[in-house]
C-alpha cells in the first residue's frame, strides 16, 4: 500500500497542528531554515487555491508546502508544478494501489476517477531577478471533500481518496510517500531538465488530445488539448493554428 523509499536526506520536516496557511508558514520560517523543509499542518484557518479561492482545510486531508530556496532563473522554477504533479501521482498511486484511476490536468490539479483529488499552489518571493524562495503548497483530498454544489459551475467534482478508493490514510503517513516521490523527481528534474518531467507529465495528462476550454482572465478559448511546450504552456489546437496559453482554467 505504500511505498518503502526513505525520508530524503537534507530535507526538513515540521508537523503542525494548526495554520492559517502552510504556505504563509512557509514564508514566515524560511529566513530561518537550513534547507528545504516540508511543513505541514493538521487544520488550516486560511488556506488558499488559485486565484486567491478558499481550499477547504478539514482535519485528515493533506495540507502541506515544500519550501525551499531554488537557484535557477524565474521561468524555471515555475516548472517545478508539473514536479510536484508527478510526485503527487506516485504518492497517490502507491497508497491507492491504483494508478490506472489517475491523471493529471493542467496546469496543477491531480484526477482521481475524472475528479479533482489534489491541487498544488505555487507562491514565491522574488529577490532581484531571481526567486529568493518558493513555497509550493499542495492539498489532497483524503477522507473529506467539498460540498460538489459549492464548486464553480463547469469546474470538476471533487473527490476524496476515501470516496473513491476505499483507503484511508494518515495525513503524515501519505507525506511519508510524497517526500520521496517528489525528491526523485526534483532529482531528475535538476539533474536532466525540464525534458524528461514534460514527457512523464503528458504520459499522465487528462483528455490529451480532446477538446477543451482555457479560460483566462480576459478571454475564452477553445480547442484540442495538443501537448505543453518547453516552457510548460498549454499549446491549443485550433483551425486558425496553435496557441500557447501560460495560465488558465481548464474545463473539460
Amino acid at each position: 500500500m505504500s511505498s518503502n523509499a526513505a525520508w530524503p536526506a537534507g530535507v526538513g520536516r515540521l508537523v503542525l497542528s494548526s495554520v492559517d496557511s502552510t504556505n504563509a508558514e512557509a514564508f514566515r520560517r524560511a529566513p530561518l531554515l537550513g534547507g528545504p523543509a516540508w511543513i505541514m499542518a493538521g487544520v488550516q484557518t486560511a488556506g488558499r487555491g488559485r486565484r486567491a479561492r478558499p481550499w477547504s482545510s478539514p482535519p485528515g486531508n493533506v495540507h502541506v508546502t515544500y519550501v525551499m530556496r531554488p537557484s535557477e532563473p524565474a521561468p524555471l522554477v515555475a516548472l517545478r508544478s508539473f514536479v510536484a504533479a508527478l510526485a503527487l501521482f506516485d504518492a497517490l498511486g502507491a497508497v491507492t494501489d491504483s494508478p490506472q484511476a489517475l491523471a493529471l490536468k493542467w496546469p496543477n490539479d491531480v484526477l482521481l476517477s475524472g475528479g479533482k483529488v489534489a491541487g498544488i499552489l505555487l507562491e514565491s518571493q522574488s529577490a532581484g531577478q531571481g526567486v529568493a524562495v518558493l513555497a509550493i503548497g499542495i492539498g489532497v483530498n483524503l477522507i473529506a471533500h467539498p460540498d460538489p454544489t459549492h464548486v464553480e459551475p463547469g469546474a470538476l467534482r471533487p473527490v476524496s481518496v476515501l470516496s473513491e478508493t476505499g483507503t484511508r490514510i494518515a495525513p503524515q503517513a501519505f507525506l511519508d510517500v510524497l517526500a520521496p516521490a517528489y525528491a526523485a523527481w526534483e532529482d531528475r528534474f535538476m539533474t536532466m531538465g525540464f525534458a524528461p518531467i514534460r514527457e512523464a507529465w503528458l504520459a499522465r495528462a487528462a483528455r490529451l488530445g480532446e477538446p477543451i476550454r482555457a479560460r483566462t482572465g480576459t478571454a475564452t478559448h477553445d480547442g484540442l488539448f495538443d501537448t505543453i511546450d518547453a516552457d510548460g504552456n498549454l499549446i491549443l489546437r485550433q483551425a486558425t493554428g496553435n496557441l500557447a496559453i501560460p495560465a488558465a482554467e481548464v474545463f473539460f
